[in-house]
């Protein structure tokens, strides 16, 4: 059996974490958060999982580390890092306009490190459905040339200003107590990383199915778009199965997601609202900027340059 997989694509800072949250709070569904910073923020630096036990201590992990490899302790970690990083964005946008979806090359190590992890957990959360928010496209075109991996992408798009602005912000990420840990921030590249996420993740729709989703109309129509982006990638989802999603909050329990955003550790309700203080509070001439990047995609999306 295939392992199944949604891949949360496009740009960091667009509500990923909340979306995956809910997908994977559906039976048969499993959110885990940016597989691809496992062998960085679990390996390397032992973050909390989403649970609240370190990485190396949280059950689920340990599991998914035997059945992958035997434990944690034969993985070398920074190797494992650099294989995930030795495919470029370069790299994948040669295959997805060339139309190729074989194997990575054999003295690359990233296939067979990938196959493994994903059957170990797809072995340990009993066949689900992986949801990885990993975002970066050419990760998703990496996993796409598994085949053993049947992967399926939402291509996730929140107004570039927005995006920018939240780039712009200092964030503590409280994963561990007695350690302080900060979520990078970007200035001016983020608008140039938007747009090479999102172009990306257009092309990925010529090798795996691909549904868009805006994170404003997420967020304002939570069920209805949930329903379309699952319906659009042929996931067969009961309406019952959406109960805990209100029109304006949802209901989280704890998930053993292992890198993100704060909210990967958020339980209970949460308010489900746009985030528009970037309206109020980005700095004018940054914001004129932004626009000035970004504008011919900003359309294309649906919002007003």
């Amino acid at each position: 059996m295939p392992v199944k997989v949604i891949y949360i694509g496009g740009s960091g800072r667009s509500g990923s974490t909340l979306l995956a949250r809910i997908i994977g709070q559906i039976p048969g569904y499993v959110s885990l958060g940016e597989i691809r910073e496992i062998w960085r923020a679990g390996l390397g630096e032992n973050q909390a999982c989403g649970c609240g036990a370190d990485f190396a201590q949280c059950p689920f992990w340990r599991r998914v580390g035997d059945a992958a490899f035997g434990g944690w302790s034969n993985v070398d970690a920074a190797e494992a890092k650099a294989a995930v990083e030795s495919f470029t964005y370069l790299d994948a946008v040669r295959r997805l306009r060339s139309g190729s979806r074989a194997a990575i090359s054999p003295e690359n190590r990233l296939t067979d490190l990938l196959e493994r992890l994903y059957a170990g957990i797809a072995e340990v959360a009993d066949g689900a459905t992986i949801v990885d928010t990993s975002k970066g496209p050419a990760y998703a075109v990496a996993l796409s040339s598994i085949e053993s991996i049947d992967l399926r992408a939402i291509h996730l798009v929140r107004d570039s200003r927005g995006v920018a602005y939240s780039w712009c912000k200092e964030v503590p990420r409280p994963y561990t107590p007695g350690r302080v840990f900060k979520m990078y921030r970007l200035g001016a590249l983020a608008s140039a990383r938007w747009i090479a996420h999102h172009s990306i993740m257009e092309l990925l729709s010529r090798q795996v199915p691909v549904t868009r989703l805006r994170y404003e109309t997420f967020t304002e129509n939570p069920q209805s778009e949930l329903r379309r982006v699952l319906s659009d990638l042929q996931q067969n989802v009961p309406p019952s199965a959406l109960a805990f999603v209100g029109d304006s909050s949802v209901q989280l329990d704890p998930a053993h997601v292992v890198a993100g955003n704060p909210m990967r550790m958020a339980t209970g309700a949460l308010p489900l609202q746009v985030d528009a203080a970037w309206r109020r509070d980005f700095p004018r001439l940054q914001r004129v900027q932004v626009t000035a990047m970004t504008w011919p995609m900003l359309i294309r999306y649906g919002y007003r340059p």
